[in-house]
Parts: structure tokens; sequence; C-alpha cells
């Protein structure tokens, strides 16, 4: 008989910050009040899209030490605390902090960049809120400068910009270039990241 390793009980956010990497469960988890929640796992389509948008960028002339399909957790303001974006564009500044744990912490800089890919889902349900609102409002109050939403069910990407603390979101289709005021000149359309 196989018995589940408890969740970690944590009396603060920052106690979990300082937790060893080892004495934490496998996988990721949201950190929600001082549980661990385990993360949703993601549909095939959505990993393909944020492991093709991380060759891309790649082959675009970005650092690949700076680019993070789905591993890196972000600590955010709100509830969950902690947030695991799709694909991640860090700064050189992040990469002696992740050495020890793979986790962008709430006192250092943001990441230059995040992508959610949105899972299918209509206007009403949980997925759909979670990437286009609550994320959104999340990632904003960390101060991450572009967060993209990459969504193959409406077959657009959405750049968002920060802006006076809220993004501005330009949508591409198609053919249309995306413009990325973060990593001007990438060249990449909404099709082509969107064919995954």
């Amino acid at each position: 008989m196989t018995v589940a390793k408890a969740s970690p009980q944590f009396k603060s956010f920052e106690e979990y910050l300082a937790a060893d990497p080892w004495d934490l469960p496998e996988g990721r988890h949201e950190y929600w009040d001082g549980e661990l929640v385990p993360v949703m796992t993601e549909g095939l389509l959505n990993h393909e899209i944020a492991s093709y948008l991380y060759f891309l960028l790649v082959q675009a002339g970005m650092d690949k030490k700076l680019v993070h399909p789905g591993g890196v957790e972000v600590a955010v303001p709100g509830r969950p605390r902690t947030r695991f974006p799709d694909l991640t564009v860090l700064d050189e500044v992040h990469l002696a902090t992740l050495q020890r744990r793979a986790t962008v912490p709430p006192d250092g800089p943001p990441p230059q960049m995040v992508v959610e890919v949105v899972s299918p889902g209509r206007e009403t349900s949980a997925n759909y809120r979670r990437d286009y609102e609550t994320k959104r409002d999340q990632y904003a109050n960390r101060g991450i400068p572009e967060y993209w939403i990459v969504d193959p069910g409406r077959h657009w990407v959405m750049v968002g910009t920060l802006v006076d603390g809220a993004y501005q979101f330009a949508t591409f289709v198609g053919p249309q270039v995306i413009v990325s005021p973060t990593f001007p000149g990438l060249g990449l359309t909404a099709e082509v990241v969107l064919a995954g």
C-alpha cells in the first residue's frame, strides 16, 4: 500500500519560500494560505505551444537560460501567492536565485515577460477567468512588464503591456506580426505561435 505524502503546512508565505525544495512535494503546487495545492495538468496542446514558443524565442536570439516553459514559480500578490506561467522570460539577475529553487521571490525584480496558453472553455469558465482576469491582475500587481495570452481556441495572441499598473492589450491574429514592446524585432506572427 502506498501512502501519499501529506501537503506541508506553513505558518507564513516567508516560511514556505525558505523551505528546502527537497522537503516540498513533487510536482507543481501553488501556495494558498499555508497549503500547497497541486496545479492542474495542462493539455498537450498548451504544452506544445509553450515549448514551441520557447524554441522560437531562443531561435530569435534570446538567451536560453532566461526562457523557461512551465517550470518557474513566480511569487504574486493575492490568492494564490504563487503561479507557474506556461512560459517565463527571466532577467539575468534571476539566475543566481534560481540555483537553489526555481522561484522568483516577491522581494526581487519581476520576470521580463510571462505567457499563459488558455485551455479550451467558454468565457464563463474557470479556465478563461483565471487567465484573462485573475492572473492578469496578479501579474500586473507584481509589476511584470509584459503578459501574453495565447488562446488557440479563439485563434489569437494578446500582448499586454503594463501601463500605470494595468495591462493594455493588443490582439494579433493570422499573419499579423506580434509587437512586443519588451522584445522588439521578434518577427513572430500569431499563426506561427499558434501552430505549436
